[in-house]
Formats: C-alpha cells, structure tokens, sequence
C-alpha cells in the first residue's frame, strides 16, 4: 500500500508487430451533464487513451473536467431534442434507437461506460466492445418499483410499456458487449443476474491524494453525512436518528428531498446544500466520522472519508462491504433504521481508530490501481489487435 504508480498510456504498451499505428478507441458514455464518479472513470480512461474519441446522448462542455473536454465529443440525436441538459432523462426510451444510429466502423476498441444506456451501441463486426458497468439501469431493474412508487399517476401509467421495452432492449443489447467490467462484487452479480454475463472487478478511481487527515485535536463532534438526497440514499434516517439522540450531524448535498430534509432537521442538524470542494474535503477531514445510511452499486463517499483519516458507520450492503473494512476503517449496522443507525454512533464513540491504517486503505482505491486494473483487463485486446 501506498507504493507509487506511475501514470501509463496507450502509447507505452508494446506497439511492434504488423499494426503500425495505435489501436482507434472510442468511449461512450451515457450523459456529460455533470462530474460525479462515472464521469471521473471516464475522465481516468482519457487518460489511459489521449487519442479516443466520445461519444454520449447529451454534453455539457461546462460541466466536466478539462481532461474530457480535451477529447472529440460526438453526441447522439437526443442532443437535438428540446431542452436536452435538462430533461434527458424523459428521452430515455428513445435512447436505444439513438445509440445504434452511431457509425463506430472506424473505431477498433469500443469502451462503453454504462449506468445510463450507453452500451447498447452496434460495434462493427472488427472491434472489440468492452463494457466497464457502474451498474445495470436502476430504473428499469433493481430500483424499478421504488421509481415506479415514487412517479406521479401519469408517469406510473406510462412507465410499465416503456420500462418493459428498454428492459427486453437491456438484456438483448448486453450480448454485443465482449468484455463485462463491474465496478464491484454487487455490481458483478447484478450483471450476472439480469444479463446473464460473468464480469471482471475493476473497482472505480477515487482521488485520495486530494484528501488528507488533520491531527485529533482539530476533529469536531459532529458527523458528517454526504451524497446526493435522494430517497434510496435514506438520508431522512441519519437525520432522525441524530434528531432523537440530540447530536451534531453536518449534512452536505443537493437532490429532490433537500427541501424535506431541511424541514425534517432538527436544532443540532446542520443542512448545508450542495458545497465546493474545499468545503467538503474540510468536513470529512474535521468531523468524527461519515454516517452512510443507504445502499450503493461501490460508493466513493466512504473512501474519500478514509482517505481523510475518518472512520466510517455504514449499512451492511451493497459496495460499502468492499470498501470499509469492519474494526480497521469503520463499523457497520446491519438493519436500516434510526435505532440501528443510533446504536452505531454509540459505538462509533468507541471505536479505537488508527488513522494512518485507515488513510493507507483508503490508497487501495487510487486512481493509479485503477489504471493498472484496467490495463490487465484490456491490454490483451490491444495486443491482438497490433499483431492482428
């Protein structure tokens, strides 16, 4: 752990055989609308590939780093429709037709990121199509009745026919994919289950080296709790609980349920909103610990807690079990309600935490580790193709 990765390209992989030029590689990726963690594995395979192109449904050159908007960016007809950046989620069954009208002959290595729909491109019958999966669509598989709950009456009665032909679409278009990368075990089986397809485990890149620990006297009382407010995230959950038991919690993030969260917070529950990242990297570092109530695909809030020398109180699911490790960089409770979550900042208060154990940790989910796993899985079709 901790040891230094250096930084490699496409350009230093073994190029000699009959291919005189490097491999043409294309990314797709679902939507460029804002920078959370798919844009930032996007970001990490620019990097890996300086010379790849983009493709995406909807781009917003404001909205993401200068590494992406570095590279070609070709967007698909839902660009065209009204109010694109905004609304791109309404076109969502319009998606398919749109993602197989891309012309990609000139491409050989085809690299779809997919969350949104951004695998079900027709690669030409030369390339190769590997698919790095943050997850199956929540909103037509595993999250498809808590979306359908939550619509108005007029979405519900429109979402079954849709949702039934984007699913049928979903599971038909993962078979033009050669290569299946989860971004962690629980994604792995939810790959499995709906696509019937094995995958590889490349966990996504998480920035550590923007995060660093501050000594114990400079560490709060209060807890922090970060990532959008939505309603599977359960962030009304940590708020009750530190309603009840009349401790400082700091909440950072923008989402739907914002406004009932600030209604729901009682005196000692301070709701900030969406903040910079000077901000944020200021609260992980001086807080007690990270409360992180819900159920994620990986979940890079815990590790970039850890990579602040802070532990972590979780529920017992999903990527949180691949990250946080149970006694060394965090506990975790096991039934997601407040006298769970109560009973876990008791013994948070306990806890005995060695800091430079968890920051190390925290370094196993580098960008740099990223790079080198990603590199095992592809680089065995950037051979084949240089001495094809």
């Amino acid at each position: 752990m901790g040891e230094s990765h250096p930084t490699r390209n496409l350009a230093e992989l073994d190029q000699t055989g009959p291919r005189s030029t490097e491999p043409r590689v294309a990314l797709i990726h679902y939507w460029l609308v804002t920078m959370r963690g798919g844009e930032k594995v996007l970001e990490s395979l620019c990097r890996m590939f300086p010379s790849a192109d983009i493709f995406t449904h909807v781009y917003n050159p404001n909205a993401v780093s200068d590494v992406i908007r570095r590279h070609k960016v070709t967007t698909t007809g839902i660009s065209k429709l009204p109010s694109p950046r905004t609304r791109y989620k309404s076109y969502l069954p319009l998606m398919p037709y749109a993602l197989e009208q891309l012309d990609l002959r000139a491409y050989d290595l085809i690299i779809s990121s997919e969350s949104g729909p951004s695998k079900g491109i027709i690669p030409p019958g030369t390339a190769r199509h590997v698919c790095y999966c943050h997850s199956p669509m929540r909103y037509v598989w595993n999250m498809y009745q808590d979306y359908r709950e939550q619509a108005g009456p007029v979405k519900r009665a429109v979402m079954g026919p849709f949702s039934h032909y984007v699913r049928n679409w979903d599971a038909v278009s993962a078979m033009r994919v050669d290569d299946f990368i989860a971004n962690s075990d629980n994604v792995r089986q939810r790959i499995s289950r709906y696509y019937r397809r094995e995958a590889q485990v490349v966990h996504p890149p998480v920035s550590v080296d923007d995060f660093a620990p501050v000594t114990g006297s400079e560490v709060g009382e209060h807890y922090l709790m970060v990532g959008e407010l939505v309603r599977y995230k359960r962030p009304d959950l940590a708020v009750e609980a530190f309603n009840r038991m009349r401790r400082p919690l700091v909440v950072i993030g923008g989402g739907e349920m914002l406004g009932e969260i600030k209604r729901l917070a009682g005196p000692t529950v301070t709701v900030l909103g969406t903040q910079s990242f000077e901000s944020l990297r200021y609260h992980y570092a001086h807080c007690r610990g990270l409360i992180f109530p819900g159920e994620e695909d990986f979940g890079i809030v815990p590790v970039e807690a850890m990579a602040s020398g802070r532990p972590v109180l979780a529920l017992r699911r999903g990527g949180a079990l691949e990250t946080v490790v149970d006694g060394l960089s965090g506990l975790f409770f096991d039934d997601q309600n407040v006298d769970a979550i109560i009973d876990g900042v008791e013994r948070m208060d306990k806890f005995d935490l060695d800091v430079p154990s968890v920051v190390a940790h925290a370094r196993c989910f580098a960008e740099p580790v990223f790079r080198d796993n990603m590199w095992a899985v592809l680089s065995r079709y950037i051979e084949a193709l240089n001495h094809g």
